[in-house]
């Protein structure tokens, strides 16, 4: 038995066709939610409703760009981490993820023994030494406003790139 179809229904279709569309990215146009409301068959206004709402429930997590960092020439990409006392861990990323060259900032669980890392912050740069020199601004930081905060750190950088896709629905 089909069920009958009704407006949250056919709520639900826009919001699957709106997610179709823009989940391997927006169009390359100066207007991305007008041409993505073309494809859709709704109106541009309604397109950027529904992303809000979909972005307020949680349903999708977030609208961004994802650069090809070693296309711009960020060749040397490091994730930094760091052993940060829990106490002012929270402090510490918020001052960390609020640094202009820093592209992600989180918190992590410690893996004992041998993972003591609970933040990691992502670098690019041009050379390992100018991404060395990033980390060293953020370790300068955290020692001028959290001294002591940090056990120790480390980089880990990138052998190559991986392919940058979210969660993908079906046709």
């Amino acid at each position: 038995m089909n069920a009958p179809v009704t407006a949250v229904t056919q709520q639900d279709d826009l919001d699957r066709r709106i997610v179709l569309a823009t989940q391997a990215g927006l169009p390359l146009v100066p207007r991305p939610y007008a041409a993505v409301a073309e494809q859709v068959g709704a109106s541009e206004a309604e397109v950027r409703r529904r992303l809000a709402a979909m972005l307020e429930s949680g349903r999708i997590r977030r609208i961004g760009a994802v650069p090809n960092h070693y296309a711009i020439g960020y060749t040397a990409n490091g994730m930094s981490v760091w052993d940060i006392a829990d106490g002012v861990i929270d402090a510490v990323g918020e001052r960390v993820g609020a640094l202009d060259f820093v592209t992600h900032c989180y918190r992590r669980p410690r893996h004992l023994p041998d993972w003591p890392y609970n933040l990691f912050a992502m670098v690019h740069a041009a050379s390992r030494e100018a991404a060395l020199a990033r980390v060293a601004e953020i370790a300068a930081l955290i020692e001028g406003e959290f001294r002591g905060a940090c056990r120790r750190r480390d980089v880990l950088f990138s052998s190559g790139i991986l392919k940058k896709t979210g969660l993908r629905i079906g046709r």
